[in-house]
C-alpha cells in the first residue's frame, strides 16, 4: 500500500527527532551500480562548505550555527573519529578554504585565517582578519570561498535580493593573499555556492542559482564556465542564457551575456560543485563534475534534494543526469546536500545541513 506524503514525511520526522543527531536513513540513498553511501559524520549541525587540509582534516563551515568545524578519521575506515569546533559564533561561516596550512573561512563581512590549524585542532589560535572588505548584507550574504590554481583565493558575492541591479554585488572575485589586492573576476553571477578548476587547464566552472518568481519551470539554475576574467553572466537582464528579465531586461539581450555551459533543473539549488580528480570511481567518472543540488524552496513541487553528474567532453557539457537520489521521498525531504570534496582515498564526501551529516560515497569495496 503507497504511503500518503504527508504520513511519509512525519515518519521521517519522528525518526530522526527520536534519534537526535543519529545516523539519518543512508540506505535509502539510489546509486549507480557498485557505489555505496555510508556515513563519514554524522554529529555536524549544519554542515555546509567543505575543505580538505593538507594532513586529511576534512573542514566544513555552517550557517546559523556560527560553527566552524574538523573531521579526523584517524584509522583510516572511512568515519570520522574526532570532531573539532574550530570556532563558535562566527557571523555564517559558510566558506571554508585550506592553503598553505591555513583555513580560511568566510563570514558575510569578511574573511577570517587560522594558521597551521591541523596542528592546533585542540587549541584552535586565534583568527587573523584577512580582509574586511566585503558588503555585510546578509541576502545572499553567505561565501562560498576557493583557492584557485593561481593562488588567489575566488570570493562569490551574490545579490542582494531576488532580481535588482547593484553595483559591487552579483559577481566573483579573487583577492591576492599576499597583497590583498582584490579585483572582479566575473560578473552577472546571481549567487553562486560551489565552484572549481577543471584539471590541465585551470579554467573555472561554477554553479548559479537562478532568480525566483518566474514560475515552476523557469528559469534554469546554471552551471558555467569562465576561461577568462571580464565575462559577464548575464544576471539581472538575462537568465539561463535565452530568458529576458520582465522587469530588468528591457534593451538587453541575451546574445551580449555568455551563456551557461548547461542549463540545470528549474530552482534545484545547485549548490557545490567538483571535478572528481580521484582514482577510486571508474575511469569514466574522472574529471566530470558532481553537484550537489541542495532542493527547491518555493516550487509547488519539490525538485533537487540529490547529486548530479555532468559530463563533459571537451570543453562542452554533453549530459547531465541523477547520480544519488532519494532525500526527497514522496514530496517529503530528510535531507540537503549541499557540498562536495574528494577525499584522500578516492571516496566523495557530501555534506546534508539539514541533517547534519557528512556522507561518504565509494566504489567497489566497502
Amino acid at each position: 500500500m503507497a504511503w500518503p506524503s504527508a504520513a511519509w514525511g512525519a515518519l521521517i520526522g519522528l525518526f530522526l527527532s527520536g534519534c537526535g543527531q543519529a545516523a539519518p536513513p543512508a540506505d535509502r540513498i539510489a546509486l549507480p551500480p557498485g557505489f555505496h553511501l555510508t556515513v563519514f559524520a554524522d554529529d555536524v549541525p549544519g554542515a555546509r562548505s567543505l575543505t580538505l587540509g593538507s594532513r586529511g582534516t576534512l573542514f566544513a563551515g555552517t550557517r546559523g550555527e556560527g560553527r566552524v568545524y574538523a573531521l579526523v578519521d584517524r584509522d583510516g575506515d572511512g568515519r570520522a573519529d574526532r570532531r573539532y569546533v574550530i570556532a563558535d559564533g562566527l557571523n555564517t561561516p559558510n566558506g571554508v578554504a585550506f592553503h598553505s596550512g591555513a583555513l580560511y573561512v568566510a563570514e558575510i563581512g569578511r574573511i577570517i585565517r587560522f594558521d597551521d590549524i591541523e596542528s592546533r585542532l585542540d587549541n584552535p589560535p586565534r583568527p587573523v582578519v584577512v580582509t574586511d572588505a566585503l558588503p555585510r548584507e546578509t541576502h545572499h550574504g553567505w561565501r562560498y570561498i576557493a583557492f584557485g590554481p593561481d593562488g588567489w583565493l575566488y570570493i562569490a558575492v551574490g545579490a542582494p535580493c531576488n532580481a535588482c541591479e547593484r553595483k559591487g554585488f552579483a559577481e566573483i572575485r579573487r583577492l591576492d593573499p599576499a597583497s590583498g589586492r582584490m579585483e572582479v573576476f566575473a560578473r552577472g553571477v546571481r549567487n553562486s555556492v560551489g565552484f572549481d578548476w577543471r584539471p590541465g587547464t585551470g579554467v573555472l566552472w561554477f554553479t548559479d542559482n537562478g532568480r525566483d518568481w518566474l514560475g515552476d519551470d523557469r528559469p534554469p539554475d546554471e552551471l558555467n564556465r569562465a576561461p577568462r576574467p571580464g565575462l559577464h553572466f548575464g544576471f539581472p537582464y538575462c537568465h539561463g542564457g535565452d530568458i529576458v528579465d520582465p522587469n530588468l531586461g528591457h534593451g538587453h539581450r541575451c546574445a551580449d551575456y555568455t551563456p551557461p555551459a548547461q542549463k540545470l533543473g528549474p530552482h534545484v539549488a545547485a549548490l557545490g560543485m567538483r571535478f572528481y580528480t580521484g582514482e577510486r570511481f571508474p575511469a569514466r567518472y574522472r574529471n566530470q563534475i558532481f553537484i550537489a543540488e541542495h532542493g527547491s524552496w518555493n516550487r509547488s513541487t519539490k525538485i533537487g534534494y540529490r547529486v548530479t553528474l555532468v559530463r563533459l567532453e571537451g570543453n562542452h557539457a554533453v549530459a547531465y543526469e541523477t547520480f544519488a537520489s532519494g532525500w526527497l521521498r514522496r514530496g517529503a525531504d530528510w535531507g540537503r546536500p549541499v557540498d562536495l570534496q574528494v577525499m584522500p582515498d578516492g571516496a566523495l564526501a557530501v555534506s546534508d545541513d539539514k541533517a547534519g551529516t557528512v556522507y561518504r560515497i565509494a566504489y567497489g569495496r566497502r
